[in-house]
């Protein structure tokens, strides 16, 4: 009986090699997600140019992961954002309108209500910070 000889080892290797790196690279979101409530903890606010120069990630897809995390099904936590007061506007922000972003976590709830006119039962979600 012959055994795959090279060609077998190599294609084990390479998607070995690809299951270590899908369990080790973290999605953008899950960063920005951890980065944001370790914010919070400090009560911290943290602008877009920050998040981009702690996480190594472009600005344009930081505001793109926090409307995700806005969310239900990526966690539906609460993104508040606040024009940061003057006296603190850093270096190559001192142009026009700066925001700072902090990310709450959300308590989701289902209320049941029942329609006017028999339809049945409708589910409405709400969300309640924390």
């Amino acid at each position: 009986m012959k055994r795959g000889g090279k060609g077998g080892k190599t294609k084990m290797r390479k998607t070995h090699r690809r299951e270590l790196l899908r369990i080790a690279r973290r999605r953008q979101r899950d960063v920005l997600c951890d980065v944001m409530l370790s914010a919070q903890q400090c009560e911290t606010w943290l602008t877009l140019d920050e998040l981009a120069k702690l996480t190594h990630y472009p600005p344009a897809s930081i505001s793109a992961q926090l409307r995700h995390l806005r969310k239900a099904e990526f966690g539906g936590y609460e993104v508040e954002k606040r024009q940061r007061a003057t006296g603190k506007v850093l270096r190559g922000e001192d142009f026009g309108t700066v925001w700072e972003y902090q990310l709450r976590r959300a308590i989701r709830r289902k209320v049941a209500s029942v329609r006017a006119r028999g339809a049945g039962r409708k589910v409405l979600t709400q969300t309640v910070a924390r």
